[in-house]
């Protein structure tokens, strides 16, 4: 169950990607641009592979002396003014699901079990992380957003939830 709705659609600003360096760490580089990377949040393990439209753009590193905790893939072409992943194609599903989340919530397995998105807007299937929203957390509407933000982490935490920001 998706509670609320909102589209979304990317503007390639980068600023997702900029600091994914901390979350994607490369633990194997193969050849021919494959890589093994690890979700240092979740454990999870991805076979990428630079797509091969994307090699030269990879090959520029200098995003790195601007935004030093930039995702290993992700590349700035100034030209354009657009932020690239150079691994579109075989990127990590945290990437592929993402839709400019501000906290992320996972479950005791350390899976994914949702995320706030833009304010205040949860995004997730997991139906007791939506009852405990609804029933606990929605209801402080009327709180400021740090206040807010308090009560989610003690909320979820109380229910066995991680929350990373």
């Amino acid at each position: 169950m998706e509670v609320g709705f909102l589209s979304f659609e990317c503007s390639q600003c980068g600023e997702c990607c900029s600091h994914l360096g901390l979350v994607h760490k490369v633990i194997e580089e193969s050849g021919d641009y494959h890589f093994l990377v690890n979700n240092q949040y979740t454990g999870e393990k991805t076979a990428v592979i630079v797509d091969p439209d994307k090699i030269s753009l990879y090959n520029d590193t200098s995003i790195f002396s601007e935004r030093p905790e930039a995702c290993p893939f992700f590349r700035y072409d100034a030209p354009s003014a657009k932020g690239y992943c150079t691994v579109h194609q075989t990127r990590p599903d945290i990437c592929r699901d993402y839709g400019c989340w501000r906290i992320l919530i996972l479950n005791s397995a350390g899976k994914r079990a949702g995320r706030i998105m833009f304010q205040r807007f949860l995004s997730s299937e997991d139906e007791t992380l939506t009852r405990i929203f609804e029933e606990v957390i929605n209801n402080e509407a009327g709180c400021d957003d740090a206040d807010w933000d308090a009560r989610l982490f003690r909320a979820l935490t109380r229910a066995g939830y991680r929350v990373q920001t």
